[in-house]
């Protein structure tokens, strides 16, 4: 709608159309041959086993083929990694390499129980701290230049690289703090472009303002703890250390809250009969991301409703022109921040589809937070620019990843989005 006057005033519309976006969303396992169009993230953990099965060599042609790296730097999506050094399996087995078994002298535990089976090392083992240094310090040589790591779950100790072992069954409990931290502190320098989220409010996590994952998603009573968890912090009931867990409840508007959907319950009952319940705790929770288990596309409704409310839902609902100088209002209609401070670019067209004027708007993505408005003004050069919209330029607005020097984010209102480019006015023909 315009205004003519002093002032030229074009107000938008905010669309409730679910769709996936960059750094947000469903992440499913990078190992997955066909993807949806809505994922623009995928998940990919390594064991240590598979990482260097001999000490000093990193097997990176089997880790980028079976998890398709190329093509997903080709694309233009990002990754979640885990390292993980225990995840219980069907079969008796080891997910830290045998060299590094022999070393250790075999310190740790073989289990069998209701996890599964496998085998829990000792990370109090001095040897063990050193060589994930190394091992952590390899993965960011490798991993860590080109943004296409986007978040790390730092996982690397427990089941599942979840920071919890099944001690009742006689594995030794997880180390005390000063311990967890050495397992921490290498992968600040080795990804120093990635967000990284704990399982758990630490104190390192509350410290470095980290963002947490909470991988039993769309489960209430363990959602609920979790919550607890950062609302209250309280004792870390693996060691039974008191105030090791800290109170960050307003963690995610720096970083980002994911996991993925709990496996004790099924689609039907989360994603149908729960629906409501299911939506309200991914909410509550501010998540940007789950995977790798994510909903079913046979329960569209649900799958629809929980992408919607998942991460940014960034929109822009008034264009104000002052001769050359335009002014966006900017707006967040989802449950966090755009995590990625990515370069914002305006693109003005004329008939024939090349670009005439590119210029940068000076505006910090993330800080718009959910709820507020954020105003930027981007001077043109071009004179009358509004005077060519009207005689059929185009005017379009782009959010570029750095990865790709690509647009790539669309914005959650009723416009035309083309090519990464979110198409303000449209003379084109």
């Amino acid at each position: 709608m315009w205004q003519f006057g002093r002032e030229n005033i074009k107000q938008f519309k905010k669309s409730e159309e679910a769709f996936g976006n960059p750094l947000m969303g469903y992440a499913p396992g990078a190992w997955n041959l066909e993807i949806s169009q809505d994922i623009s993230l995928l998940y990919m953990d390594i064991t240590w086993a598979k990482l260097e099965p001999e000490e000093g060599v990193f097997d990176w042609e089997t880790i980028e083929r079976e998890n398709q790296l190329a093509r997903w730097r080709s694309e233009g999506r990002h990754l979640v990694l885990r390292f993980v050094c225990d995840l219980p399996g069907d079969k008796p087995h080891m997910d830290i390499p045998k060299w590094l078994y022999e070393k250790t002298g075999g310190d740790g535990t073989w289990y069998e129980g209701a996890y599964g089976k496998g085998f829990a090392p000792d990370y109090n083992n001095e040897l063990l701290i050193r060589y994930h240094s190394l091992a952590v310090q390899a993965m960011g040589e490798h991993l860590g230049k080109d943004g296409l790591i986007a978040f790390v779950e730092l996982g690397s100790l427990g089941h599942w690289g979840e920071w919890h072992v099944n001690y009742g069954q006689g594995i030794r409990r997880m180390p005390k703090e000063s311990v967890r931290n050495q397992y921490v502190t290498p992968w600040l320098e080795a990804f120093p472009e990635a967000f990284f989220l704990m399982r758990r409010p630490f104190a390192i996590a509350e410290a470095c303002s980290m963002g947490l994952y909470n991988d039993v998603a769309g489960k209430k009573e363990d959602t609920e703890e979790w919550l607890q968890w950062i609302r209250e912090g309280g004792t870390y009931s693996q060691t039974m250390e008191e105030n090791a867990l800290c109170a960050m409840l307003d963690f995610w508007k720096k970083a980002p809250s994911g996991g993925e959907l709990t496996s004790a319950l099924s689609m039907e009952k989360m994603l149908q009969i729960d629906l409501e319940e299911t939506m309200e705790l991914i909410r509550s929770s501010h998540t940007t991301f789950l995977g790798p288990n994510i909903a079913d596309k046979t329960y569209k409704e649900g799958y629809d409703q929980l992408l919607g409310n998942m991460g940014y839902r960034l929109w822009i609902s008034k264009a104000r022109w002052k001769r050359n100088l335009l002014e966006l209002t900017w707006e967040n209609d989802g449950v966090a921040p755009f995590y990625g401070d990515w370069k914002v670019y305006l693109y003005l067209e004329n008939p024939e589809g090349k670009i005439v004027e590119n210029p940068q708007a000076d505006i910090t993505l993330s800080q718009i937070l959910p709820g507020e408005q954020v105003k930027t003004a981007i001077l043109f050069a071009t004179e009358k620019v509004t005077n060519l919209l009207r005689e059929g330029y185009r005017l379009s607005v782009g959010i570029e990843d750095p990865m790709t020097d690509r647009p790539q984010v669309r914005l959650a209102m009723n416009c035309k989005y083309k090519n990464g480019k979110n198409i303000l006015w449209d003379g084109l023909k």
